[in-house]
């Protein structure tokens, strides 16, 4: 099952793989307290793509068809998620405070396509 995940809300047991998937680290979070099992920070949109897309909710079709294109030169480290996900829980972590429009919401829509139905 693949799920997204604040990475500043609390772990819980049913995370399984902790995966943060965001090019720069969270604010405020230092390394030693973030129970993250990986960092994935290519898989994240490009610099260019993130801030054009700013969080705005009008441009999240367009986003999520960009950040896809960009996910398939992203192989090795989606395997890694793949993986991860057949064998337990996946949980994407990101640190934006906007909980619906964000690469990881996008990610787990793209890898739940690939994985046929992991997803909760």
């Amino acid at each position: 099952m693949i799920r997204v995940k604040r990475v500043y809300e609390s772990p819980s047991r049913d995370d399984g793989s902790r995966i943060l998937v965001d090019r720069l680290w969270p604010r405020g979070l230092r390394k030693d307290q973030a129970n993250i099992d990986l960092w994935l920070k290519d898989v994240a949109p490009s610099s260019e793509l993130r801030k054009w897309f700013g969080h705005d909710p009008q441009k999240w079709p367009e986003f999520k068809k960009r950040y896809f294109r960009e996910l398939k030169a992203k192989q090795e480290d989606l395997q890694t998620m793949e993986r991860a996900a057949k064998k337990g829980n996946l949980t994407l972590l990101y640190s934006s405070r906007e909980e619906r429009y964000n690469n990881a919401v996008a990610l787990e829509e793209y890898l739940d396509k690939d994985l046929k139905g992991l997803k909760k």
